[in-house]
């Protein structure tokens, strides 16, 4: 479950975006950039990412499954009564499960990776980092 959890986590920042620029540039063919390959890219993208953390949540139910974590209806706070005790309706404190640790995991790597290639190796920085690697 960890394995296909890192596996999906991961197409959320690579796999998608570039099914979806791969997808836009066989709209456009031969042809220069249109603003209809863009919007061809940004459907695509935003059906992936929908379908994608739509996995992410049916692996995330199956796991609850799993491991016994019984499901707690949940309500949003200004629903609540105000008479109803500080903890009713609120998932019970369990702390971070094996696959949402993936997930954090992956976007920890994630966003250090993209800070990593902007102050290294991008080729126009900004002042900032200019000054920082100068």
């Amino acid at each position: 479950m960890a394995g296909v959890t890192a596996l999906v986590t991961v197409n959320v920042w690579t796999g998608c975006p570039l099914l979806a620029l791969w997808v836009g540039s066989q709209a456009v063919g031969a042809q220069t950039l249109s603003m209809a390959a863009v919007g061809v890219v940004l459907v695509v993208l935003a059906i992936l990412e929908f379908l994608t953390v739509l996995a992410l949540a049916w692996l995330t139910n199956v796991y609850d499954e799993l491991i016994g974590l019984r499901r707690v209806e949940h309500k949003a706070t200004w629903l609540r009564r105000l008479c109803a005790p500080e903890g009713a309706g609120l998932r019970q404190k369990l702390g971070v499960t094996s696959l949402e640790g993936v997930v954090v995991i992956n976007v920890y790597v994630s966003v250090i990776t993209l800070v990593v290639w902007y102050i290294f190796f991008a080729a126009h920085p900004s002042p900032l980092v200019c000054a920082i690697r100068c």
